[in-house]
C-alpha cells in the first residue's frame, strides 16, 4: 500500500487527463490509473475516424491544439494527447486495471488495482463508455464474423459485408468498405438514417443508398448469423442473404456493474442514469466522484469532450473547498 492520495483518476482518456491538470494545478497528491494506453478509447477509434467537433473544442488545459483540417482526425487527436501528457508529465500508471473500489471505515478508499493496492481521500470515476459492446442477443452472434468494432476497411474488401446500425460509426464504416470494393448492405431498425449523423457523411450515405450502391434494409433486425448468411426480418418478410462479415456498430455502454458494486445508485429505468451532484458531480457515495460521458449511464450521446471538460474544474474546485 502507498502513501494515500488526494485523488485517484480512474481512467486515462481526455476527461480523466482533464481532471489530472486541475489537480496538479491544485498541488493535490494525485494518480491516474488507465487500463489500457493513454486516450484508450481514442487509440481503439477507426483508423481513419474524423471527430464531429472542430479542435477547439477537444481542448484541455488550455494548450491549443493546432490542426489544419476543419475537424481534427484520431491521428491528430492522439498526437494532441500525447504531448499534453510531455508537457504537464502526469502521475499516471497505464496498463493496470482497476477491479474494486471500497469505501474504508477512515472515509478514505481502498483502491484494488491487477497490480496493487492504493488509499485516496477522494476518487473521480472517468471511464467512459467504450469497453462494453451493445448485443444483439441473436442465434450466430458468436461466430468469428462478427465484429462489435471497426478500425479499418481493407480486410473487407470485395467481400459480402452486413452493417448494422445508422449510427456515425456505422455509416463510416459502410461508406469505407463500399469504396475499398466490398458489397454493403444496412440493417436498420428505423425508418431512416440518425440525425445525429456527421453533416458530411449522412448526404453521401443517403445518396449511395438511393443509387443502389449500398443496399438498405429500413425497420428490420438480423434475426440469425449463420456461416455464410445472414436472415434478416424486414417490413415485407424474412430474407436471407450471402454475407462474409458482420459490423455489429449497435453501440456501447458503460461498466453499470462496475458502478453498483462501489455504491452508486442507478435510476430504476432504461437509462440506469448514476446518480450524482450536478454542481460538484460527487455521487451518494461521499468522495467518489464522476466525470466525462460515465455520467450519462446508456444515454451515451448526452456527455462528448467538448461539453465535459467542465467537469475537471467542478471536481477539484469542490475537494479543494473542504
Amino acid at each position: 500500500m502507498t502513501e494515500p492520495y488526494d485523488l485517484i483518476i480512474v481512467g486515462g482518456g481526455p476527461i480523466g487527463l482533464a481532471c489530472a491538470i486541475e489537480a496538479q494545478k491544485k498541488n493535490l497528491h494525485y494518480l491516474i490509473i488507465e487500463k489500457g494506453a493513454i486516450v484508450n478509447s481514442v487509440f481503439n477509434y477507426p483508423l481513419y475516424m474524423t471527430f464531429f467537433s472542430t479542435a477547439e473544442r477537444l481542448e484541455i488545459g488550455e494548450i491549443p491544439f493546432n490542426c489544419l483540417a476543419p475537424k481534427p482526425g484520431r491521428l491528430e487527436a492522439l498526437e494532441y494527447y500525447r504531448n499534453i501528457h510531455r508537457y504537464f508529465k502526469f502521475s499516471i500508471h497505464l496498463f493496470e486495471k482497476v477491479t474494486e473500489i471500497q469505501k474504508l471505515e477512515n472515509s478514505f478508499f481502498k483502491i484494488t488495482t491487477d497490480k496493487s493496492l492504493y488509499e485516496a481521500k477522494n476518487v473521480v470515476i472517468a471511464t467512459g463508455f467504450y469497453d462494453i459492446p451493445i448485443e444483439m442477443n441473436i442465434k450466430g452472434e458468436d461466430l468469428s464474423k462478427v465484429r462489435h468494432y471497426y478500425k479499418e476497411a481493407h480486410e473487407y474488401a470485395f467481400r459480402n459485408v452486413l452493417v448494422v446500425g445508422a449510427n456515425n460509426s456505422s455509416v463510416d464504416a459502410a461508406l469505407e468498405c463500399w469504396r475499398k470494393g466490398a458489397n454493403v448492405t444496412m440493417v436498420i431498425r428505423k425508418n431512416e438514417i440518425n440525425k445525429r449523423v456527421k453533416y458530411w457523411a449522412k448526404p453521401d450515405i443517403e445518396n449511395r443508398i438511393a443509387e443502389g450502391s449500398i443496399k438498405a434494409y429500413f425497420q428490420s433486425n438480423i434475426t440469425e448469423i449463420c456461416e455464410n448468411e445472414v436472415e434478416i426480418e424486414t417490413p415485407n418478410g424474412k430474407v436471407r442473404i450471402e454475407n462474409d462479415f458482420v459490423l455489429a456498430l449497435t453501440g456501447y455502454k458503460p461498466d453499470l456493474n462496475f458502478l453498483e458494486k462501489m455504491g452508486i445508485q442507478l435510476s430504476d429505468d432504461e437509462l440506469k442514469t448514476p446518480v450524482y451532484n450536478p454542481e460538484t458531480m460527487q455521487t451518494n457515495v461521499e468522495g467518489l466522484f464522476l466525470a466525462g460521458v460515465v455520467c450519462g449511464g446508456m444515454h451515451t450521446h448526452k456527455w462528448f469532450i467538448e461539453n465535459s471538460r467542465v467537469h475537471a474544474n467542478m471536481i477539484v474546485d469542490y475537494i479543494t473547498s473542504k
